[in-house]
């Protein structure tokens, strides 16, 4: 179902009632034009001269190479790096009105896939990895008012960086679930608008409160197209298809906050999201026969949906930290529909220490398990068929730690354990896959 003209108000109104918690920071431009924790470089003054003009331009590059020793689909290594440049504009300095602002980010991806080609698991064993190409990521305008407590941004986004995210959490870790988890990649058409795929939509922020508050945003449900069937990276390989007319997908999230700036400080998160497009029964067809039997495609259902809580709570504060570092825990959990879902329950949860070693303040030792349960229909389905292996769960353990070389430069060792990859499946040798052990490096360099 196409979403019709007389829907939109509607939509919006829904959005403009919403009371949201604070994201990224609106124009924000470093008075220096390099950001406190990158590496100052600023070749002729350009960046000093264009932070003063409200123009701030930075990036970073990440290198990595992972290994699967065991498990999975093979055994093999890869490396693959990332580099990403932005451009943030406080329209206002440049002669515009106040409160105005622009933003913009691109990215250059090379290398090989360790998840892809050696453990198919259904977590991205790194947050970087992609399909190798140059391509545009996030582009939009964004209008703050009455003191930045309401603000519209329109344009081509991305809502993995707005939604199921505790702060700092994903930037401990490598895998990239712990930005856009296995249930949201799985079963939101073309894996939903996540890196490295943005699309059209609006997000819509009031913020009366700094502790509490509601987000709202709706946007292009197929970000690379509905009747794409093969890797959605390849489908819109520049970033550049900017499509408007899919179903749309709608996400909304409430916050609580407590204690930010001194003692122990918590948040809590609760939220969902619900596509307005058609998906398929993952058993039976529509005269309720098992399709892996019949042929014939699922039993078509309207809509899908999710629902999902979020708890962080620092339980050790490091003495005179501003910035809330010691001990945190974290736990997240979705839900969705077993009936159109491959993915119907996710859980994750973790621990982080941060500076917490004597000198090493900058440093930080994460350790999460991430739990993907495939639903019953799934599995239903693989019985239907009289597989040998049935697909149930897949369980994967990280430990990363974080070490900060000089400003601007981190250095990331990192071990990977993967029980049932791709939630319990069939190796190269076409046998079942045995646990994955993956262990990775990466250095990141910002500017």
């Amino acid at each position: 179902m196409r979403l019709r003209l007389f829907q939109f108000p509607a939509l919006l109104v829904v959005a403009f009632i919403a009371v949201v918690a604070p994201a990224r920071a609106d124009c924000d431009v470093p008075e220096s034009g390099v950001a406190e924790d990158a590496v100052p470089v600023d070749f002729a003054g350009v960046r000093k001269s264009l932070a003063e003009s409200g123009v701030a331009i930075g990036g970073y590059y990440a290198a990595e190479t992972f290994g699967n020793s065991t498990g999975g689909f093979k055994q093999g290594a890869t490396y693959d790096g990332v580099l990403e440049l932005h451009l943030n504009a406080d329209l206002n300095k440049l002669g515009l009105w106040k409160g105005l602002c622009f933003y913009t980010d691109a990215f250059q991806i090379h290398g090989r896939s360790i998840t892809a080609d050696y453990v198919h698991s259904f977590v991205t064993v790194s947050n970087t990895e992609a399909t190798p190409a140059t391509k545009l990521y996030e582009l939009w305008l964004q209008q703050s008012l009455f003191n930045k407590r309401l603000s519209v941004r329109v344009g081509q986004l991305a809502a993995d960086g707005d939604f199921f995210v505790l702060e700092g959490v994903d930037d401990w870790f490598l895998d990239g679930s712990w930005g856009w988890p296995t249930l949201l990649d799985a079963d939101l058409p073309n894996g939903g608008p996540s890196y490295p795929l943005a699309t059209p939509g609006i997000r819509i922020l009031l913020t009366p409160r700094e502790n509490y508050g509601l987000k709202i945003a709706l946007y292009n449900g197929a970000p690379a197209g509905p009747n794409c069937r093969g890797d959605p990276e390849e489908c819109d390989p520049a970033g550049l298809e900017f499509r408007l007319g899919d179903p749309p997908l709608l996400f909304a999230e409430g916050i609580y906050s407590y204690n930010q700036k001194q003692g122990l400080a918590g948040t809590i998160k609760i939220g969902g999201w619900n596509h307005f497009g058609k998906f398929e029964d993952q058993r039976f067809d529509v005269n309720g026969f098992p399709v892996v039997l019949t042929g014939n495609p699922g039993r078509p259902i309207q809509g899908d949906w999710a629902l999902y809580a979020l708890f962080q709570q620092l339980v050790w504060r490091k003495p005179d930290s501003e910035e809330a570092k010691g001990i945190t825990l974290f736990a997240r959990v979705i839900g969705a529909p077993s009936a159109q879902n491959l993915i119907d329950l996710y859980l994750d949860g973790g621990v982080t220490f941060t500076g917490v070693i004597p000198h090493r303040s900058d440093d930080g030792l994460a350790i999460g398990i991430i739990y993907s349960g495939i639903s019953n229909q799934v599995s239903g389905s693989d019985r239907d068929a009289g597989l040998s292996v049935v697909r149930n769960f897949e369980l994967a353990f990280e430990v990363c730690y974080t070490a900060q070389l000089r400003r601007g430069w981190t250095l990331q060792p990192d071990f990977q354990y993967i029980v049932h990859p791709g939630g319990n499946v069939l190796d190269a040798k076409g046998t079942e896959a045995g646990d994955a052990a993956v262990f990775g490096v990466r250095s990141t360099l910002t500017f």
